[in-house]
């Protein structure tokens, strides 16, 4: 039967413990010390040594053995079930490495499955985002556009009077059109799987600047390497969720949008603005941006700009070696 953390402290704390009444039997019996019954006086120094190098003795065993609970009880409350990678090191831990290991390994486990449920829903998301955008596309602005080649047809044969009248129609239904075009792009943007992530990105900051709000300021880089659907699916969403809470929430009048690549292959999103600042509370949309980031093993911070407004960073890790030069 293998011996537990648990039982191996009690045997170690046992163990000490014995140890020193041992030592101080035979301290009594082999030295000239002795123990009156009243103590005398003399006597007190002897007991209280005795006394101080048991609980020193303890003390030193209990330090070192539980420890690693203190670093338990500081992970547990800075956990963030979104941020992963933060792990407890069982080098050191001495009786409570098994515990240590445990925990990691049940972080492990948390996280795996988080992900996994995390996947699909969001993959039912976009599911459910493409087939809304396509019927808005494909029933509500083919049906708008009927009617618009109808009432240019009956205003062409119309009294002027009335096909006035009908025009001011017409540029109510064009507009009702447009809007149905834009929310069918926002739900699933054709451009990020025509053009790529950079041109989707150019177009997204030129529609929020076109909407009367922030003005975008756009620095993306163009030819980026080994993203792959899925990290230029989360980068986009992140970008549109961090410019739409600019948009609604921040008050800004400035917004830059930055996108690069470093040279080991990772990419960093930056959406920056000289509004109020930060968020005191997180809501739907920052925990939504936090579940993409995690699905692709990236980090993402929200804090406060160097002009005193927010900025969303998205740091994504390279998804391998890079190719060498020339080669």
């Amino acid at each position: 039967m293998s011996r537990t953390p648990a039982s191996a402290l009690y045997w170690r704390i046992l163990g000490i413990n014995g140890l020193i009444f041992a030592i101080g039997t035979v301290l009594l019996a082999v030295a000239p010390i002795t123990i009156s019954s009243p103590i005398l006086l003399r006597e007190l120094p002897v007991l209280v040594i005795g006394l101080a190098v048991m609980m020193a003795a303890n003390a030193f065993l209990l330090r070192a053995s539980l420890s690693p609970l203190e670093r338990l009880t500081a992970l547990m409350a800075r956990l963030d079930s979104l941020r992963s990678r933060d792990r407890l090191s069982s080098t050191g831990s001495g009786d409570l490495f098994h515990l240590v290991d445990q925990f990691n390994a049940m972080l492990d486990r948390l996280e795996a499955d988080r992900s996994i449920s995390t996947a699909v829903v969001l993959d039912a998301q976009e599911a459910e985002r493409r087939r809304i955008a396509q019927e808005l596309h494909d029933e509500i602005g083919q049906s708008l556009t009927v009617v618009l080649l109808e009432l240019k047809s009956v205003a062409d044969r119309a009294p002027e009077a009335v096909a006035e009248e009908l025009r001011g129609v017409q540029e109510v239904v064009r507009s009702s059109l447009d809007e149905v075009r834009r929310v069918a792009r926002r739900l699933r943007p054709g451009v990020l799987d025509d053009l790529g992530l950079t041109s989707a990105l150019t177009a997204l900051a030129g529609e929020f600047s076109a909407t009367g709000g922030p003005r975008v300021t756009r620095r993306v880089q163009t030819g980026l390497e080994d993203l792959g659907p899925d990290a230029e699916l989360v980068i986009y969403r992140i970008a549109q969720e961090g410019l739409t809470n600019v948009w609604r929430h921040s008050g800004a009048r400035n917004v830059e949008l930055s996108l690069a690549q470093d040279e080991e292959g990772g990419v960093v999103l930056r959406v920056v603005d000289d509004g109020s600042g930060p968020p005191t509370e997180v809501g739907s949309g920052i925990h939504g941006m936090r579940e993409r980031a995690m699905l692709i093993g990236a980090e993402l911070t929200i804090g406060r700009a160097g002009g005193g407004g927010t900025e969303v960073k998205l740091e994504v890790p390279p998804t391998g070696p890079r190719p060498a030069a020339g080669g």
